[in-house]
């Protein structure tokens, strides 16, 4: 039995931990100009600035939102410093 256990818990350590990525970012719409600071959670596949934009920029645009930039890239951890700056746009696409 503690044999099966340690096993288990040597497979468990060597599996990556999947753990959840945001962004922050700035938009825009024209027309008249409007531009929003917001916050998004990111596909795991998405955790560079790059694959972030390419992710989120549809979800934006969808509402008529250009992505303007990726300002960073994050953890959990850095949720609730953004979350009064992010206001109506934290975690909305």
């Amino acid at each position: 039995m503690k044999h099966t256990l340690l096993i288990a818990l040597a497979l468990m350590a060597a599996s990556p931990a999947s753990a959840a990525c945001y962004a922050d970012y700035k938009a825009k719409q024209d027309n008249p100009l409007r531009l929003h600071y917001g916050v998004a959670k990111l596909p795991d596949s998405a955790c560079t600035p790059g694959a972030a934009a390419k992710s989120l920029a549809p979800r934006l645009a969808k509402d008529g939102w250009t992505l303007l930039n990726i300002l960073s890239i994050f953890g959990p951890e850095g949720l609730d410093q953004r979350k009064a700056s992010a206001g109506p746009y934290f975690l909305r696409y």
